[in-house]
């Protein structure tokens, strides 16, 4: 019996004229011109085997419409894609924000989504009011990464008219853009107006030329203990950068922020002068950033701006205060571009840069006096603690009355003070003790009565306060160029100058200057020493009658021999004024210069290296008639070095004093040093057996005496080493004789 036609005979009628291809439940065949029979059931042979005309009912064709096809999958694409959108975003908003703050309560599950929350609208660069900025071009190319949140790009506004043009708000999925010729258009705008502006074409070559010179300035800054709701927010981040820059006269031409995922904000913005950066990192309370400029502007005093706009504390009573940690370093090059540059005279190529603005391990460090210009030079302060040498809990600790050993000996863990004079260290508060008592007492006590004291430079103050501690002083004269020096150190330095200690005396002060012993004279020591006491400037007649004016003990505590700088070189070299020097001194008076740092044993001798200088004037004292010239080193003035110390005499039997036995020095200590309030010694470093370490010169400056061109006599072999060869040494200053035969 033959079946009535199917709905899918029906079905086949109607789309046979457009087919595109046919399903079979038995099989699928690529002839579409040929119908497939569709076998609904596993009956037996006998089923199969039909007439003719009811077998051709039997087999069924399924045609389906290509487009329909297409359409279906498209759909459910779509609809999977949006799906997957909206529950990664329910996950962002909800389950990564409770675990942001690491907890489940309602009130941390609302931070996390004020952190979560996009900045829909940053602020604006502009230019600073009457700075030029010109014509440049701006390409960039956007990647799609997941774990972005948002993106934004903002350019500088040059003039309200192209608030518009420039205010652009890139999509994260933007394919490669080269923007150059539109921002050409507006960049030349501003150019053809800043040319009708300007009036002194000479004037915008120099900051060009400052601007592009291969050279720069790198600051790197990580802050932590910061606010994450403020570390999570473009908007308020970008407001602080935008600042920062107009505080730093800089110019932001554009910059470009990333929300991250699940939390965090990446910043870059080209500057003008070079380019400005930060990452945070919301959930530990850290940023970091790294301002580089190429400009001639500097960038340490815009650490305070720093530290005000990104550390920000975190709200809570229980909230830790921000900390920064910051380096900064001079980067490419300078020598050869710059021109007239003197790599020695830059205080950021000297001590100030290389032992304490590029390191970024200092748990403090905090300019106390930045970049203070005097009349002669530039003042730098600095409070710095390396955890080295201490731990930044002990500070805190010994900050604390809880009866600790910390807080009941505070001045073991403090901070330390460095003052800097052009860049190159003077003085610290741990080394202050060691080096200037070390300047100070040894010719002080080897002399038999010193009454009349004169100090060369010294304008912290502390070589004067270790002299007023002598009891046979009368006068110290102090002869300091710069008073802008002096006063800092009062101000910032104070300890330097305390004489509150020591036990009064007729005419004593709690300031050192303020003693009737002492004399602060603001001139010229050159001039000072060649009025009075240079032969070729006064007669006979008026040096005799200064007699009574010469000092006892003469202390030079100015400028190192090796400093690249044209007074170095006359305090060291100038004949007359070191004949003067001499004649300034009584008859068994003795002369006392720091010579800089000491020399290493692979060092060449002194006239072929860097200490000419000081070669120079150690051969002018013995032609000049100091008898004898004897070198002594300390090594924990905290310099970075070994330092080491000149002492002349100017007859033989003074000097003989210097090699006493400690028992003797304690003992002529004991009778002369003004002892603290409390009876104790006044002197923190000094004795006999301090004494003792410093009666025998180095090795290495008896090697380098000998490294000598015109090698002397006493350094053959057979006379250094034993021989017992007598040799006739007419030199007063013979580290070899001392060593070997003193």
């Amino acid at each position: 019996m033959c079946k009535s036609p199917s709905i899918f005979q029906r079905l086949s009628s109607r789309t046979n004229q457009g087919i595109a291809g046919f399903f079979s439940p038995v099989n699928l065949k690529k002839d579409f011109n040929q119908p497939a029979p569709i076998v609904s059931g596993a009956g037996n042979s006998s089923k199969v085997k039909k007439s003719d005309s009811c077998h051709e009912n039997q087999h069924y064709t399924l045609y389906v419409n290509p487009i329909i096809l297409v359409g279906s999958v498209l759909c459910f694409v779509s609809i999977a894609f949006y799906a997957g959108f909206v529950v990664r975003v329910f996950m962002i908003f909800n389950s990564n924000s409770v675990n942001l703050l690491n907890g489940s309560s309602a009130q941390n599950l609302s931070v996390a989504k004020d952190l979560i929350a996009d900045a829909t609208q940053l602020p604006q660069p502009t230019v600073i009011p009457g700075k030029e900025v010109p014509p440049t071009t701006y390409t960039f190319k956007h990647f799609p990464v997941e774990g972005s949140r948002t993106s934004h790009d903002l350019h500088l506004v040059r003039s309200s008219a192209d608030l518009d043009d420039e205010h652009e708000h890139v999509d994260v999925y933007a394919s490669t853009e080269d923007v150059s010729e539109d921002n050409e258009d507006s960049s030349d705008d501003s150019s053809d107006d800043s040319s009708d502006d300007s009036s002194d074409d000479d004037d915008e070559e120099d900051v060009a030329e400052g601007v592009h010179l291969p050279a720069g300035q790198h600051l790197l800054v990580d802050i932590k203990n910061v606010d994450p709701i403020f570390l999570n927010s473009e908007e308020r981040l970008a407001e602080a950068m935008i600042q920062l820059v107009d505080e730093s006269e800089l110019t932001l031409l554009s910059y470009h922020c990333h929300g991250l995922v699940p939390v965090g904000v990446s910043c870059a913005g080209v500057l003008l002068e070079s380019h400005v950066a930060f990452h945070t990192w919301p959930t530990e309370g850290v940023i970091s950033m790294d301002l580089f400029t190429c400009g001639s502007g500097k960038l340490i005093p815009t650490l305070p701006s720093i530290q005000q706009l990104f550390g920000v504390k975190a709200s809570g009573d229980d909230a830790d205060d921000p900390m920064m940690l910051w380096s900064h370093k001079l980067r490419g090059f300078r020598e050869g571009f710059v021109p007239g540059y003197n790599f020695d005279l830059n205080p950021l190529d000297s001590d100030l840069g290389a032992e304490i603005l590029s390191s970024q391990d200092f748990d403090i460090k905090n300019p106390v006096v930045s970049d203070a210009e005097t009349e002669f030079q530039t003042v730098d302060i600095y409070e710095v603690m390396d955890p080295t040498y201490r731990k930044l809990s002990d500070y805190y600790k010994s900050l604390e009355d809880d009866g600790s050993y910390e807080s009941l000996h505070p001045e073991f863990y403090g901070p330390d003070l460095v003052l800097l004079l052009d860049g190159r260290i003077q003085s610290t508060r741990y080394g202050d003790a060691p080096y200037h008592e070390s300047i100070v007492h040894p010719a002080m006590i080897t002399h038999s009565n010193p009454k009349r004291v004169a100090v060369i430079g010294g304008g912290e103050g502390a070589t004067v306060r270790e002299i007023l501690k002598h009891s046979t002083l009368e006068k110290v004269v102090m002869i300091e160029i710069d008073e802008g020096v002096v006063n800092l150190s009062t101000e910032y330095l104070p300890e330097w100058q305390d004489c509150s200690s020591i036990a009064h005396h007729d005419g004593c002060a709690e300031w050192c200057f303020d003693d009737e012993r002492a004399d602060l004279r603001v001139e010229d020591a050159l001039a000072y020493f060649n009025d009075n006491f240079g032969s070729s400037s006064v007669s006979k007649s008026k040096i005799e009658t200064n007699e009574q004016e010469q000092f006892d003990v003469l202390i030079m505590d100015c400028l190192d021999p090796n400093d690249d700088h044209p007074f170095a070189k006359v305090l060291y070299t100038d004949d007359g004024y070191v004949t003067s020097l001499y004649d300034a001194l009584t008859d068994d008076g003795i002369l006392v210069v720091q010579i800089g740092e000491s020399v290493h044993s692979y060092s060449p001798s002194d006239e072929n290296g860097s200490f000419e200088n000081r070669s120079v004037m150690i051969k002018m004292l013995g032609a000049i008639g100091f008898k004898s010239i004897h070198i002594y080193e300390e090594s924990h003035c905290e310099f970075g070095a070994p330092w080491t110390t000149l002492i002349a005499f100017k007859d033989v039997q003074t000097r003989e004093r210097w090699y006493r036995s400690p028992a003797a020095v304690e003992l002529d200590l004991s009778r002369r040093i003004l002892p603290k309030k409390d009876g104790k010694t006044s002197l923190r470093y000094f004795d006999g057996a301090t004494m003792k370490s410093y009666q025998m010169p180095p090795r290495a400056f008896e090697d380098i005496y000998c490294r000598q061109q015109d090698k002397p006599e006493e350094c053959a072999e057979s006379v250094r080493f034993g021989s017992g060869q007598e040799v006739n040494v007419s030199s007063a200053y013979s580290p070899v004789l001392e060593r070997h035969f003193a």
